[in-house]
């Protein structure tokens, strides 16, 4: 009996060393996270001054917060549309074959290639691009007669935050896209020649076969996309570093200048447990939004 009982046991001793280092990584810091949150300190000055929550009542009546949050959600309403939506469609037309195989392969390496670039290097490229006077969007604009259209890309309010998004789809989209022609290819080839024989076309195949036999995959693809626009940070650094006047600020960003510019390392706390609660509650919407039913 007791052998039994230290043979049940084997599985958790094999996973005992991940857990460790989980907790000590990933568990424990977001619990001191916390804990400091309640305190106003300093990298320079380390005593800790308990204030309760008033940090958390702060974030309410911090106006760049919200306005933070608001193009945080605006960058992740527009990466769903483009690296879920826009690369599942583009997936489905490569392996629909609506193109001869060499532009085919041709199409998905050059829009696979800007996700094996680092970010500075995009950031900085981009930079270039946008530049009002010299920069390839103004002067292509210029050529063909749209100079009204030319602006200074990264600094205006209104263009800013819209123009980093940009990049972002560019750099992200066919990686989406390769991930999605995987799940594709897993689908058996026999349900669409079924589909063409009783005369469903591209579109019906699609709708029918195609998205809901990737279903999985989306879910896992929106919730990767949803997260990582809450957790973005280092292409707006690099390219704005959230200006104009705070108009492409998220708060990634917004937490850095709050602990390394205003060395207000209490708040900067409770921004990132703001942070993370965000990003685990969607997940945790999303995880149960596209439950399959499927039991293991």
């Amino acid at each position: 009996m007791k052998r039994k009982f230290l043979n049940q046991l084997t599985p958790y001793y094999f996973l005992l060393p991940s857990l460790i280092l989980m907790s000590v990584f990933i568990y424990l810091p977001v619990v001191e996270n916390f804990y400091y949150s309640l305190f106003r300190w300093s990298a320079i000055d380390t005593t800790l001054n308990y204030i309760g929550f008033e940090n958390y009542t702060r974030i309410f009546t911090d106006d760049l917060v919200g306005l933070s949050l608001f193009n945080n959600t605006l960058y992740a309403v527009i990466s769903v549309i483009f690296q879920v939506f826009i690369a599942l469609v583009l997936a489905a037309m490569l392996e629909a074959h609506l193109v001869r195989p060499f532009f085919g392969t041709l199409f998905r390496n050059i829009l696979f290639l800007p996700s094996v670039l680092a970010i500075s290097v995009v950031g900085v490229t981009w930079q270039l691009i946008y530049r009002p006077d010299t920069g390839l969007i103004n002067q292509v604009l210029r050529a063909v007669g749209l100079d009204t259209l030319t602006r200074t890309w990264l600094g205006e309010e209104g263009t800013a935050i819209y123009s980093i998004i940009a990049v972002s789809q560019w750099q992200w989209v066919g990686y989406c896209m390769i991930l999605f022609i995987v799940a594709i290819q897993a689908i058996p080839e026999e349900l669409f020649e079924s589909a063409r024989i009783d005369g469903a076309n591209a579109v019906q195949q699609f709708f029918r076969i195609t998205v809901p036999l990737v279903r999985e995959t989306t879910l896992v693809m929106t919730t990767i996309t949803v997260i990582g626009a809450f957790k973005v940070f280092d292409i707006i650094w690099v390219m704005t570093a959230g200006g104009p006047n705070h108009a492409s600020e998220v708060l990634g960003n917004y937490l850095y200048r709050v602990a390394f510019r205003n060395d207000e390392m209490g708040y900067a706390a409770a921004l990132a447990t703001l942070l993370f609660v965000i990003t685990f509650l969607l997940t945790f919407i999303q995880l149960w939004l596209g439950r399959t039913g499927k039991e293991n």
